[in-house]
């Protein structure tokens, strides 16, 4: 089994801890993917049509992430985590993995949400990451167990 990088997007927190938990019960290696600019809780009030995320997400714009994964070569598998915008990976995930060549890794998604499923993320995505695996996408209860964690991967029979 090659070596496996846990890399996140989180605007409140939940998914922060979702990742940080998987990280462990795989013995993966973390990475925060966090804006240059952090998000206000104004800039996340999705009900506000002039609020950050839906202009970001109107606008199919790419958002600055403030640091790079050293030596992303070295990773075989990459579990990506973030929460549900519309039905769809923020825009941020797409930016991350268009700045790296994946060709020939594995690209599991995981995602938190507070309603909505997975949508058509893996679809959305996919063009953002040529050459690589990238395995249907699975939406995760926030207080699933390390052992539940561990036992998904394993399932995945990667």
């Amino acid at each position: 089994m090659g070596k496996r990088l846990v890399a996140y997007f989180s605007a409140s927190g939940v998914t922060k801890g979702l990742a940080e938990k998987l990280a462990e019960a795989i013995e993966a290696d973390i990475f925060e993917i966090a804006p240059v600019e952090p998000y206000t809780e104004a800039d996340l009030k999705w009900t506000n049509p002039l609020a950050r995320c839906n202009r970001e997400k109107a606008g199919k714009k790419d958002v600055a992430i403030k640091e790079t994964v050293q030596d992303m070569d070295s990773y075989e598998t990459l579990y990506i985590g973030f929460p549900i915008w519309y039905w769809a990976a923020p825009n941020i995930i797409n930016t991350f993995v268009k700045q790296y060549d994946l060709s020939g890794k594995k690209i599991v998604l995981f995602a938190t949400s507070g309603g909505s499923g997975m949508g058509r993320t893996n679809d959305k995505l996919k063009s953002s990451c040529p050459g690589a695996a990238l395995l249907q996408g699975r939406l995760l209860k926030t207080g699933l167990s390390e052992d539940s964690l561990k036992k998904w991967v394993e399932d995945l029979n990667l």
